[in-house]
C-alpha cells in the first residue's frame, strides 16, 4: 500500500485539509492509500485544525475535526512513499531535514504555485480558495503518482 504525507508549517490549516480531502477521495474511489499530514514547526502539536479549516472542510462534506497536529520526523521520510510540501518554504524545510525528493502540491494542477497559508488571512475569506486549490491538486497528485 502506498502512503502520502502532506506537510505545511503548523499542521493546523493546509495539510489537514489535504489529508481530509485525500482520504475522502480515496474512500469514494476505493483507492487503497494511507494519507496523513504533519507540520515542519512544533507550535501546534496536539491541537486540532484551526476553526476555519474545520469549517471549510465541513462545508464540503469532510470532517477533519478529530485530526491533531504533529511535527514531521526523520522517520516519516522512510515511512511514507510520497512527501508533499504545500509551499516553497515547506519544501526548503523538508530538504533541510533530510527529505530527498519532496513534491510540491501546486505542481499538480496550479503550475507550481504555493498553496497560500490561510492562517494569516483576516477571517474566513480565502479559505474557500485554498480549499479548492488543495482539492484540485490532491486529486491530480493521487491520480498521477499514487495509483499507477
Amino acid at each position: 500500500m502506498k502512503s502520502i504525507l502532506f506537510v505545511c508549517l503548523g499542521n493546523i490549516c493546509r495539510s489537514p485539509l489535504a489529508e481530509g480531502i485525500a482520504n475522502e477521495y480515496c474512500n469514494q474511489n476505493n483507492i487503497d492509500l494511507v494519507c496523513e499530514s504533519a507540520g515542519t514547526g512544533s507550535w501546534h502539536i496536539g491541537e486540532p485544525p484551526c476553526e476555519n479549516s474545520i469549517r471549510v472542510a465541513k462545508d464540503n462534506g469532510i470532517d477533519i475535526s478529530s485530526q491533531r497536529a504533529r511535527q514531521v520526523t526523520l522517520e516519516d521520510f522512510e515511512k511514507y512513499d510520497i512527501i508533499v510540501g504545500l509551499d516553497d518554504s515547506n519544501i526548503k524545510n523538508l530538504k533541510k531535514l533530510g527529505c530527498k525528493n519532496p513534491l510540491k502540491l501546486g505542481d499538480f494542477g496550479f503550475d507550481g504555485e504555493d498553496v497560500p497559508d490561510p492562517y494569516f488571512f483576516d477571517g474566513f475569506e480565502g479559505f474557500d480558495k485554498v480549499y479548492n486549490m488543495i482539492e484540485v491538486c490532491v486529486k491530480t497528485l493521487i491520480r498521477q503518482k499514487a495509483i499507477q
